[in-house]
């Protein structure tokens, strides 16, 4: 994978070219001090990644993104956690490096942009897939809304339940019914909302989504059935 850097800061250009060297499969063709310096260089050349700081001197990463056509997968380096939600909003980055951050880390970012770069179907897999990053114990967890099985609702917390993951943190489930797809995610009781697609059977007042028992409330319960077109 032939790769770029753009980056004002010597010390950690230092950094990445010494990880970049120790990656058999990475090729390093150029470095940058500022956005428009590269600009020019990507329209002309071929780029599989881009490792971008978001402070530079004549425009901020996040920006030079956006005037990119066709832009390669991106891994952001920065030394400022604050912007990262708002990163993985583009659909381009992969990954969003901190500073000071390790080669192991670093080395998993690599791995996210060869799947990206050899399966360029996923960028449009994830649109169609939205996601969004809960920030649970000082840490951003992606979430793709089509796989969530049910939220629950507890006091000041709220939980997050997927197949392979389960968050919780403070929010309230009124927070949530706007993220949520139309016509795939129903309030069935109180403190549920529940993704209809995985509902496995019902019982009473009660329905299952993979050994999960969640209850139906009475007023929930009518919009329920409508939405699994059951009546």
């Amino acid at each position: 994978m032939n790769c770029i850097i753009i980056e004002d800061e010597i010390p950690a250009q230092s950094i990445l070219k010494h990880f970049i060297d120790k990656v058999p499969n990475l090729n390093l063709i150029d470095t940058f001090k500022a956005a428009i310096e590269a600009n020019s260089f990507l329209n002309s050349n071929t780029v599989d990644v881009v490792f971008l700081d978001i402070n530079l001197p004549d425009m901020s990463g996040l920006d030079f993104i956006k005037t990119i056509k066709n832009p390669p997968a991106i891994i952001m380096t920065t030394a400022y956690p604050d912007y990262a939600v708002s990163s993985f909003e583009l659909d381009t980055i992969v990954d969003y490096l901190v500073k000071p951050f390790s080669f192991d880390r670093f080395l998993k970012a690599i791995n996210k942009a060869k799947d990206r770069i050899e399966t360029p179907n996923n960028s449009t897999e994830g649109k169609d897939e939205k996601s969004i990053f809960l920030n649970v114990d000082k840490t951003l967890h992606k979430i793709v809304l089509n796989s969530i099985l049910y939220i629950e609702s507890d006091r000041n917390y709220i939980t997050v339940v997927t197949e392979t993951q389960k968050l919780s943190y403070i929010d309230s489930l009124k927070n949530w019914t706007a993220k949520l797809p139309e016509n795939q995610f129903n309030q069935v009781h109180k403190s549920f909302i529940i993704n209809s697609k995985f509902v496995d059977k019902i019982s009473g007042n009660t329905l299952f989504i993979k050994d999960n028992k969640i209850p139906i409330g009475r007023t929930y319960k009518q919009e329920l059935l409508k939405q699994l077109k059951i009546i």
